[in-house]
């Protein structure tokens, strides 16, 4: 069951366990992981030397949001002017804490039907991206792959097949028997 946990977060988050990425996301079925909760604090002891965090940002119905960021990172990304003023427009409490700025996206998470899109800055989305998006409700993008492209589309393509490539590649370890803690040498 380890190694079941261990492919799904090799294929939705190896760029930020890389630490290509701030952060990444991924829905974890209830079902398959009802004790998600208790199984991350392997991952945590493990990957905090790292500045890795694991934390459930939703507890859903049928899954688990589960947010994996480098905590460092993801705070100089919030701490980027672009970034707050963008994240003030949804009443973040720009300037806070990285924890408080979280708590706020898990109440943006709750109320939403969906996503709330600034949720992008969040993941490392380029600004022009999620404003793009934002602004066009997810239509007429240049490229789609990762997220949808409203800025450099080359550039975009470029990091989309990056991103990529480590997913394989990680994902090509787990599935040969390691474990996402030997892959990335947590253990």
């Amino acid at each position: 069951m380890q190694n079941q946990l261990d492919r799904l977060l090799a294929a939705y988050c190896s760029p930020t366990l890389a630490g290509i990425k701030p952060a990444s996301l991924v829905s974890c079925d209830r079902n398959l992981y009802p004790d998600l909760p208790q199984r991350l604090c392997e991952y945590r002891a493990a990957f905090a030397p790292r500045d890795m965090r694991f934390e459930i940002v939703c507890a859903c119905c049928g899954r688990y949001l589960l947010l994996v960021y480098h905590k460092t990172q993801l705070e100089h990304r919030l701490a980027d002017e672009r970034v707050q003023r963008v994240l003030e427009r949804f009443s973040y409490p720009v300037g806070q804490p990285l924890a408080e700025q979280l708590k706020m996206l898990k109440r943006r998470i709750a109320l939403s039907d969906g996503f709330p899109h600034e949720i992008g800055l969040f993941l490392g989305y380029p600004i022009e991206d999620v404003v793009g998006f934002i602004r066009n409700q997810g239509r007429g993008c240049k490229l789609s792959g990762y997220w949808k492209v409203y800025g450099d589309a080359e550039a975009a393509s470029r990091l989309f097949e990056r991103l990529s490539r480590v997913c394989r590649a990680v994902t090509r370890r787990v599935e040969q028997g390691e474990t996402l803690l030997e892959v990335f040498a947590a253990a």
